[in-house]
């Protein structure tokens, strides 16, 4: 269908301003602009309590943001992993994403703050995340969370953490995930699909800023492109937890999502695969301007609600 006429406003508006593509743009430039999106992210939704803490992680900590939609004793817990290309974003970037999920789940969402390249190259940004999963695990009454009922969630970059998560989690008899949710998910950088051409640019996400996410995250791209942390599409698939896939029609990484849906189902993965006619990459960020974002939330929240038995 034809690109949907909220987001033909919002792209037009960007090309008025002069926004340019992040390959054109410095890291620092390209962090400058990541608080833009908290404006289009809609309303701030109120929870009963948000608390920070540190995590000690390898050579270092990160920083992961804890919300309690209620009062609830022992609710279950996603571990959401923001988008950003491995680059850019933090917690206040997605703190509106993150309230929205706790509310619209009623499970306690821990907003994870990873190190970014090109400052931590790989696999940095993936061993930080799965640090973060087990450190939940292992505080779980601490934290007054439900160490049984855990998902996994991420977008873009952070779909391709939130399922490596998964998979290290499973080979290294890590805690048992109940689901993951995966939002226009990076899951084969290499792969040679006609939504990469058909849609390179003029949609927001181009191909090519792919390649320059890419070049900051990698130590050696042509190598580590095919590393299973990268390309979790061509790893082995079974045992998997069950897993909502959502992609947006006009997105260089449309054809990827939809590749990984299936090959998780051949690989005997229960599948929820979704894809948003009219939708650009980003589009889950965008629930102040784009109506369609609220209907993605509404799905993902739906699905993780039943899978947390919530």
């Amino acid at each position: 269908m034809p690109v949907d006429p909220q987001v033909e406003q919002l792209l037009a508006n960007m090309v008025a301003q002069g926004i340019k593509s992040f390959e054109q743009m410095s890291v620092e430039e390209c962090r400058a602009i990541a608080p833009a999106f908290i404006e289009m992210e809609g309303p701030v939704e109120d929870v009963h309590r948000v608390k920070d803490y540190s995590v000690l992680v390898k050579d270092g900590e990160i920083p992961v943001r804890i919300y309690h939609p209620t009062a609830a004793t022992n609710p279950p817990v996603v571990m959401y992993y923001h988008g950003g290309g491995f680059v850019f974003g933090d917690l206040d970037v997605v703190d509106k994403v993150a309230r929205c999920i706790a509310k619209g789940t009623g499970a306690a969402v821990v907003s994870v703050g990873y190190r970014k390249a090109p400052e931590y190259k790989f696999p940095t940004a993936h061993q930080d995340a799965y640090a973060a999963l087990l450190w939940v695990f292992n505080n779980a009454r601490d934290l007054n969370v439900d160490q049984s009922r855990i998902a996994v969630m991420g977008d873009s970059a952070g779909g391709n953490i939130a399922t490596v998560v998964a998979h290290i989690a499973r080979d290294e008899n890590g805690p048992a995930l109940k689901h993951q949710a995966l939002v226009y998910p990076l899951v084969n950088p290499a792969g040679d699909y006609p939504s990469k051409t058909k849609f390179k640019e003029g949609y927001l996400l181009t191909s090519a800023a792919l390649g320059w996410f890419a070049g900051h995250y990698l130590n050696n791209p042509g190598e580590e492109v095919e590393h299973p942390y990268m390309t979790p599409l061509k790893a082995n698939l079974n045992g998997l937890p069950p897993t909502t896939i959502i992609t947006a029609e006009y997105d260089p990484l449309t054809d990827e999502g939809e590749d990984y849906a299936s090959a998780l189902r051949k690989a005997g993965v229960c599948v929820d695969y979704y894809m948003f006619p009219g939708m650009v990459h980003g589009f889950f960020w965008m629930k102040g301007v784009i109506n369609k974002s609220g209907s993605a939330f509404k799905l993902v929240n739906e699905k993780l609600t039943a899978a947390l038995n919530i």
